[in-house]
């Protein structure tokens, strides 16, 4: 396969950018700055994509914070390796409590402790730098320590963002939660607008601790005694056993060949599953046209029967009902497949939403690549936030589902399904590899194939491809369409029974970032798309 760098099949006024020494792309400029500061001191690229996850934690509080989870697709050594850093249901919590949830058919809440399961993502980067990295926490954390201390201007799709999560977190916390939220992330109860130079004091403290005793101290050090100290006082379930035992755990990634390209994906609790079983679907027939009602109608149907799939059967890696593996192998696709008719069908997986993540991309000239995710899950989580840390929670547990059938109900101990997933890309002819994702919580999978499929069915270049306009399946036959489909179009579809919207909803098609590198021309190139603030940075 050979990326023509202009525009092919779908007109974009924007090209790939190009470097040769490395690239980083994410959703925050100055996120993919301080990454390509770790390049330029001589770093390689897990440095890179260590110190831009960690400024997004400052520059980007809506998505990701320092008590979230994070997954990872590496390659290094010729070999493409994962990493799993999501955490469980803490043990200790009240069965009491989950079984009310069973009885009642109710979720755990995604405001105050209900939902927060052990942080995985610092343990992920420890990971990453005590096996990959080269340099130092003071200079991987150093920008993110200048960010929060010294102050940042906020960006345009942050501020907007901030401002909702605000109004949402004001009506669902109450009492002590709520003021600390507010003086984590408010001034006096407002949120910043967009240009107005935000800082964090307790965040940049925090950092700078973790820079100087190495990120274990969030687990057996002096972070994590204020976190169980405030747990204790404030009605939250994390133990002691649960932040001291805790690991990320090395995974080997699922992998597919679609007409000859290689797509790999983790494997549960994430739902890159159902990335590639769609595209396994698929295969079977030829697209030629990006704007052709009935090859969209092909995919949509492909993926509403992974994600029915996905709801029944992705959870604890330890505790699934069946293997990942099975429900790739051909005679299940070619089961799913026969499903598929000419009208829109009615699955039954949960409503597809929206949340806060933050994805990178980065690539050196070494040989190494990453494509690293990690989030809070709803904005700013569970909006439980430690006291003088600017640590905010997660709310991974808010995605367990309280169905005995299903592998994904709660249990202490457990890990939930997981939304956030990395990909991973190597051309037909072996030429090209790299990481690519897309943001957004349910989003996520929807996005991976319709990028994947841009850049292979209908030959664009990844900036093309990040730039077209999606599609996303909510629920049963609901199916949004932004804005750049035509009418017509979307009238093709609803006679196939969809019921199509165009909806002009910022922030709900994803956002997606991608790096390859052309292993003939010794070149990187990367792609960031306009739906975020982001940006390449090349060097």
């Amino acid at each position: 396969m050979d990326f023509n760098y202009h525009s092919q099949r779908f007109s974009s006024q924007r090209q790939v950018i190009m470097g040769k020494r490395g690239a980083v792309a994410t959703s925050q400029p100055l996120a993919a700055g301080a990454g390509l500061r770790m390049l330029q001191m001589g770093g390689n690229a897990f440095d890179a994509a260590l110190a831009t996850a960690a400024a997004l934690t400052v520059v980007e509080p809506t998505s990701n914070g320092l008590g979230g989870d994070c997954f990872a697709l590496f390659s290094h050594g010729g070999e493409i390796k994962g990493l799993n850093a999501s955490g469980w249901l803490p043990r200790s919590y009240p069965r009491d409590l989950l079984q009310e949830k069973m009885d009642s058919e109710e979720k755990l809440g995604p405001y105050g402790w209900e939902g927060v399961t052990v942080p995985g993502q610092l343990a992920g980067w420890k990971y990453i730098k005590e096996n990959l990295a080269e340099l130092d926490w003071t200079e991987l954390l150093g920008p993110a320590v200048e960010f929060a201390r010294d102050g940042f201007p906020v960006s345009p799709v942050v501020a907007y963002h901030w401002e909702r999560a605000v109004e949402k977190y004001a009506k669902n916390l109450e009492g002590e939660k709520r003021k600390h939220f507010y003086d984590c992330f408010t001034e006096q109860g407002e949120p910043p607008s967009a240009g107005e130079i935000w800082r964090n004091q307790d965040q940049a403290e925090t950092l700078k601790k973790l820079a100087e005793r190495g990120v274990e101290d969030f687990y057996q050090g002096e972070i994590a005694d204020r976190i169980l100290t405030y747990a204790e006082r404030s009605g939250g379930y994390l133990a002691e056993e649960d932040l001291e035992e805790y690991y990320p755990e090395p995974v080997n990634p699922l992998q597919i060949d679609y007409r000859g390209h290689k797509i790999y994906e983790l494997p549960p609790n994430g739902q890159g599953l159902i990335a590639l079983q769609t595209l396994k679907i698929i295969s079977a027939w030829r697209y030629h046209d990006f704007y052709d009602p009935e090859e969209n109608h092909l995919t949509v149907e492909a993926l509403k029967q992974s994600f029915a799939d996905g709801k029944k059967y992705i959870g604890d890696p330890q505790k699934m009902k069946t293997s990942p593996e099975r429900l790739l192998e051909d005679d299940y696709i070619e089961k799913r497949r026969g499903m598929i008719g000419e009208k829109a069908l009615t699955p039954e997986p949960a409503e597809i939403d929206r949340s806060g993540t933050v994805y990178l991309a980065v690539a050196d000239d070494r040989g190494n690549s990453i494509s690293f995710i990690q989030s809070n899950f709803t904005g700013f989580g569970s909006g439980i936030i430690i006291p003088k840390t600017g640590i905010a929670l997660h709310n991974r547990g808010h995605n367990f589902v309280p169905d005995s059938e299903s592998s994904n109900q709660p249990v202490p101990g457990k890990k939930p399904y997981h939304t956030i997933i990395p990909g991973f890309y190597r051309s037909d002819d072996g030429r090209f590899e790299g990481p690519f994702g897309v943001m957004g919580g349910f989003m996520q999978p929807q996005g991976h194939v319709q990028v994947m499929h841009n850049m292979i069915d209908y030959e664009m270049n990844p900036q093309e491809a990040l730039d077209a306009p999606r599609w996303r399946w909510q629920k049963n036959k609901k199916l949004l369409l932004e804005p750049g489909y035509s009418a017509s179009f979307a009238r093709s579809l609803s006679r196939r029974g969809h019921e199509v919207e165009i909806s002009w909803q910022r922030g709900g098609f994803g956002r997606g970032q991608i790096v390859l590198a052309d292993l003939e021309k010794k070149s990187i190139f990367g792609a960031s798309e306009p739906r975020a603030d982001g940006q390449v940075a090349i060097h």
